[in-house]
């Protein structure tokens, strides 16, 4: 039903430097695999397998990452390292890998639209690798995908956090309709705490209809002076409908050094470690 998702992957990365001075952040590995291939893994798990990325400047190495290395794989050819790369082999043979550049950092809301000629006409998935979401069953974005079926409107991924970090993410009221399912009343770019309209936050994952795009042309900058999907959701909203998802899974915030190490010592203890 969607087969597209978009990766905006164009960000600097200001917050691990000097680590991303010249390597993409979405390149940093949580033990031996880089945060982009665990999103991608999980767009290709929902059936998005043509991975739209918004790249920018120095963002060369993602674009080695899902493509053959002939050099190294001669070198290991039959050797027990080979089974090394039997991930991203899979992640190659199922993925279709296509990019444009974002010139200029204007905020999630330009890097979406900046990506509009690599979408189309149809509902497609967002997914930011900062934010890595790790579970044992289907994955979120499997999850929203049997939501749109339900719903056929923009879905965004939530999750409770505490009052006084409202100020870091886009914040949502709603109704609550049933398990985790909210229809959208408003919702708020990075509110202080005192003004937030709840403690559910979106993170990393949105499934949004084409519609989108028209209405990100007309969004006038707003925090930070920047193009923000939370106001042009907003609107969405308020003419039609968007719902929010409280996803079943756990996620790390890799794009803060203390999450980025949680997340490595979850991974590694949980999906690395003998039994």
């Amino acid at each position: 039903m969607i087969k597209k998702c978009l990766f905006p992957v164009a960000g600097y990365g200001t917050r691990f430097l000097p680590a991303t001075k010249s390597m993409p952040k979405e390149m940093l590995p949580v033990v031996n695999k880089p945060l982009v291939q665990y999103g991608v893994e999980e767009a290709i798990e929902a059936g998005m397998t043509t991975c739209a990325m918004v790249t920018g400047r120095g963002k060369r190495a993602i674009t080695d990452h899902f493509d053959i290395s002939y050099e190294l794989e001669h070198q290991i050819s039959g050797s027990g390292k080979e089974a090394y790369l039997e991930g991203i082999r899979g992640v190659l043979e199922k993925g279709i890998f296509t990019q444009v550049r974002q010139r200029e950092m204007k905020g999630l809301g330009h890097a979406i639209l900046t990506g509009e000629p690599l979408i189309g006409n149809e509902p497609f998935g967002v997914l930011l690798s900062d934010d890595l979401c790790m579970n044992n069953g289907s994955g979120v974005l499997s999850q929203m995908v049997q939501l749109f079926k339900q719903f056929r409107c923009s879905i965004v991924a939530i999750q409770e956090v505490p009052e006084d970090e409202t100020h870091k993410y886009g914040v949502i009221r709603g109704e609550s309709l049933s398990n985790g399912v909210y229809r959208v009343d408003e919702m708020v770019e990075k509110p202080d705490p005192k003004d937030a309209p709840s403690n559910l936050a979106i993170i990393g994952r949105y499934i949004l209809t084409p519609d989108i795009f028209d209405i990100l042309r007309v969004t006038k900058p707003g925090a930070n002076g920047e193009i923000q999907i939370t106001d042009a959701l907003q609107t969405q909203a308020q003419n039609g409908c968007v719902m929010a998802y409280k996803f079943k899974g756990r996620r790390f915030d890799c794009g803060s050094v203390p999450g980025f190490v949680e997340a490595t010592n979850f991974i590694y203890e949980n999906y690395y470690l003998p039994k």
